[in-house]
């Protein structure tokens, strides 16, 4: 079992409610894959002027994986669609194993060049 940790550094402009339903979005597009669990989580760190330590809030979603199969280069993809499709000024940052990536601000181009990369890090391939 292989523990991801993805993390949701929303658009500055958007207010806690639109963040939360991000969040659960993503969380949602998630769990229709074939991952062994998704809960919310957090990052340790609250984003500036959140109140409460509501998880959500903190924009973290933690995927655990079995350690064979494909599942993570679906999971990475359907982030990377998420993003795509979400893509005012958010960030999502992916974490295994203590390797993180960010995606952000990126061209379509570089996104799937550093995902690419980063997958074959943690596939072997």
């Amino acid at each position: 079992m292989v523990d991801v940790l993805l993390v949701l550094a929303p658009d500055p402009d958007h207010d806690p409610e639109v963040v939360e339903r991000l969040v659960r979005g993503l969380k949602a597009e998630i769990v229709e894959l074939d991952v062994e669990s998704v809960r919310l989580g957090h990052s340790g760190a609250a984003p500036e002027g959140a109140k409460g330590s509501d998880p959500v809030t903190f924009g973290a979603v933690v995927v655990a994986l079995s350690a064979s199969g494909g599942v993570f280069s679906v999971l990475v993809e359907t982030v990377r669609d998420w993003l795509s499709r979400h893509s005012a000024r958010h960030r999502v940052s992916l974490t295994i194993d203590g390797d993180t990536i960010e995606l952000e601000r990126a061209s379509e181009a570089e996104r799937r060049d550093l995902i690419d990369a980063y997958i074959r890090r943690h596939t072997g391939g």
